[in-house]
């Protein structure tokens, strides 16, 4: 059996500062009001996370949630250095192992008085003979770029990557010098590989943060798992609750786009089902119905929400060019758009459509390719690889590992073995993939979702539940 074994170890140093919990050093209060996080007021302060906690020790509690209407301390910021520019270096000298997988010799290890440290690794089909091999490098490339990041906060991290893929034996990888020493590990991509995986990290108190597609339900049986992915059936169920709660007030307009390529036939039939649960009124049409009978499925007098039995886009084109010959002929007619994540592979031609029409898109991620944040990333990636992100996947891979490495070694630096990932200790604004998890027997599920809402006045924001 091929095994091959690729490490990577980036010893990253930031001097960091002494943080003092003396009541002396607390300088004004705050309450805390809806929606806000721990982030963003010590943003708000210029004080940094680590100096709001410290002068909060409730804080370091296990399962500790920031609540609207908690009184927190605000520390007087202490002095600062001026920061070094936001992008990271080039890592120097590579030694590239694969075409796809790039290393550096491990430097050695020092250790300087207050920083945090923590050793993470990676257990993912880090090769390039296959989608899943290709797709896990660009992954794990993001999480690189993270690792540069955090240093900025004073963290150090040691970084080690072994080649994992479908055929391996994972037991054999466990084995391996370092693995028993991780404080975090991304992987394994494959189901056979999970438990395995999970045992051993169990026994040595390794966080286990499994980040795409599996089956079954390991994480309610180990602590320590994290699972960022969410099946269909659950992500349905998050929508379906959700468009209750934001339009209980509009009538609803479901249309039958008559394929049978969809799987979005199952979705619409349980909303149908939650609709005549709460008493909230819906009409059925179809593509195929004369303009007459199309009309007669819209209110005039409420708000109408449209939603397609289909993610595909020629049954889109047909529902845009009905709605707009509708809308023509009726300007007191209110119509919203309601879509499916595929939609937003859509963006840049249907981007005009969806801000004429109101669009609202149920999704765990956004890929918002004009922002600052998200064109950092990007640059970095193109100067560090030598080559562009692969802009036939959304998500974009690489930003999902950069948002992952942010939010999760962030998160164990500050909170250790107390973080649970949940709403009050989401301290990092991610890029493109927002993660909030909950408790799912004994482990944490990623239960983050928002709409991606395109308003008339063309701003596009955010709604996360």
């Amino acid at each position: 059996m091929r095994h091959c074994r690729h490490i990577i170890t980036f010893l990253l140093l930031m001097l960091t500062l002494t943080i003092s919990a003396q009541t002396t050093n607390i300088r004004t209060q705050h309450k805390v009001e809806k929606s806000e996080t721990v982030f963003g007021i010590a943003k708000k302060y210029g004080v940094t996370i680590e100096e709001l906690i410290a002068v909060n020790p409730e804080m370091k509690a296990q399962g500790y949630e920031l609540k609207k209407g908690d009184t927190l301390n605000i520390p007087y910021p202490k002095a600062k250095d001026t920061p070094a520019s936001q992008a990271p270096a080039k890592p120097s000298t590579p030694q590239q192992t694969t075409p796809t997988a790039p290393t550096t010799a491990q430097p050695t290890t020092t250790t300087v008085a207050g920083r945090k440290n923590v050793k993470v690794g990676v257990m993912l089909p880090l090769h390039d003979n296959d989608g899943d091999g290709r797709r896990m490098v660009e992954y794990y490339r993001g999480l690189l770029l993270g690792v540069e990041r955090v240093k900025k906060d004073g963290i150090t991290v040691e970084m080690q990557a072994w080649n994992v893929p479908i055929d391996a034996d994972i037991t054999n990888t466990l084995k391996e010098k370092g693995a028993a020493d991780c404080d975090i590990i991304f992987g394994p991509l494959y189901t056979k590989m999970v438990k395995p995986l999970a045992d051993f990290c169990a026994k040595n108190d390794i966080m286990m943060v499994i980040p795409f597609s599996i089956s079954g339900n390991d994480v309610e049986n180990y602590s320590n798992i994290f699972q960022v992915y969410q099946s269909p059936e659950e992500f349905d169920q998050q929508t379906i609750k959700n468009f209750i709660q934001w339009f209980n007030n509009y009538h609803v307009v479901i249309i039958d786009c008559e394929d049978e390529n969809s799987g979005k036939g199952g979705f619409t039939s349980k909303l149908r089902s939650q609709l005549d649960n709460y008493a909230i009124k819906y009409s059925l049409t179809s593509l195929s119905s004369n303009e007459k009978n199309f009309a007669k499925a819209f209110s005039l007098s409420q708000q109408n929400v449209v939603i397609l039995n289909t993610e595909h886009s020629p049954a889109l084109n047909t529902t845009l060019a009905k709605l707009n010959v509708l809308t023509q002929k009726n300007a007191d007619l209110s119509v919203s758009l309601f879509g499916y994540k595929e939609w937003l592979m859509y963006t840049k031609v249907y981007l005009d459509y969806f801000h004429k029409y109101d669009a609202y898109i149920p999704t765990y991620f956004y890929y918002n390719d004009v922002s600052a944040d998200t064109k950092w990333v990007e640059r970095n990636y193109q100067r560090w690889f030598e080559k562009e992100m692969n802009a036939d996947a959304l998500p974009r891979f690489a930003l999902t590992g950069f948002d992952h490495a942010c939010f999760f070694i962030g998160g164990f630096s500050q909170f250790g073995s107390a973080f649970n990932g949940g709403k009050g200790q989401m301290t990092y604004k991610p890029v493109q993939t927002p993660l909030r998890f909950k408790e799912a027997g004994k482990g944490h599920k990623n239960v983050n979702f928002m709409f991606v809402h395109y308003k008339p006045d063309r701003s596009i924001e955010s709604v996360n539940y």
